[in-house]
């Protein structure tokens, strides 16, 4: 008996050894299907590791704000977190692909670049001591309005939120000023007059409640960003083995989720923004001939940006 005891104490010893507990960031609202996308993760990695392994999901940036994020992983303040991958394009041309205006507007086109470029992307964040754990897509991005769009001089001077260097850039030739405001604060920008209008997803605007404070929206489909999960590749290594390929194994899960529930929720979340009041239509045609221009000048900049990976990107895109 005595010996059982002392055995049954190791074997706890051993497994109490092995268990831990991280802080995850993620960026968006509880109700945001990408922040049930990342609790759903953390889900199947705490029943694929008999919970030897939890991930504290702290949602709508509590815990780091975006541009935070990716040196906070790095840097070990949280061991794994979620980011818009675009918010890191300052740093490498190659996290912006997903927000190249109009080159890839559809879902099936946009997954087809994601699986052109993850590899680059995973290459370049483990050089850097992150591992790509998944990505999951937004909903193609819209304008958001005040006042009715019936040609691009209706934007010149407005004050428009851009949340990444590549929307800075396009609402930059779009004639309008580029003011970086966060999700959460949008809804006092609007009212304070800090912003007159928005490029953004329907999630974000229901997520805001954009019916409070705009009247119309744009149903651009101008491109389909992603949001990424990524990990600090040393607090990774560090688990068990076992462990370690749940998490991989829950990652390619919660990819495939993602892109299931941004393909059957974005005509959900537009129609809600309809019910609200909101005036949904399409760009008007003068305006769309104008952003196709526009995205065909941003597509010539990225390329040579990219150099000759984002060349390689988009021959493997385009077969």
């Amino acid at each position: 008996m005595k010996r059982l005891i002392v055995a049954t104490a190791a074997t706890l010893c051993a497994l109490a050894a092995h268990a831990a507990s991280w802080n995850m960031s993620a960026e968006q609202p509880d109700a945001n299907y990408l922040t049930q996308n990342v609790r759903q993760f953390a889900e199947d990695v705490k029943a694929a590791t008999n919970g030897q392994l939890e991930f504290k999901v702290q949602s709508n940036s509590v815990l780091l704000k975006r541009p935070e994020v990716k040196r906070g992983v790095q840097q070990g303040i949280v061991p794994i977190g979620e980011v818009l991958m675009s918010a890191l394009g300052n740093e490498d041309a190659m996290f912006e692909v997903d927000s190249v205006p109009f080159l890839a507007s559809s879902f099936d086109a946009s997954e087809k670049l994601w699986k052109a470029a993850r590899e680059q992307i995973a290459q370049r964040l483990d050089k850097q001591g992150v591992v790509l754990v998944y990505g999951s897509p937004w909903p193609p991005q819209g304008i958001y309005t005040k006042a009715p769009v019936t040609t691009l001089a209706d934007f010149k001077g407005a004050r428009f939120r851009a949340y990444s260097a590549s929307t800075s850039r396009m609402v930059t030739l779009m004639g309008a000023v580029p003011t970086t405001i966060q999700t959460a604060e949008v809804p006092q920008a609007f009212s304070t007059g800090v912003i007159d209008m928005m490029i953004t997803s329907p999630a974000t605007g229901v997520d805001t409640q954009a019916w409070d404070y705009v009247k119309h929206y744009y149903d651009a489909k101008a491109f389909i960003p992603q949001s990424i999960v990524i990990a600090n590749k040393r607090s990774l290594a560090a688990l068990p083995p076992e462990q370690r390929q749940a998490v991989l194994d829950a990652g390619k899960k919660a990819e495939a989720r993602g892109w299931q529930q941004a393909r059957e929720l974005t005509a959900k979340l537009t129609q809600t923004l309809a019910s609200r009041g909101i005036s949904v239509n399409p760009v008007p045609a003068p305006v769309a001939a104008d952003l196709n221009k526009i995205g065909a000048t941003m597509a010539d900049e990225w390329i040579k940006k990219a150099g000759a990976d984002g060349a390689k990107v988009l021959d493997a895109y385009r077969r």
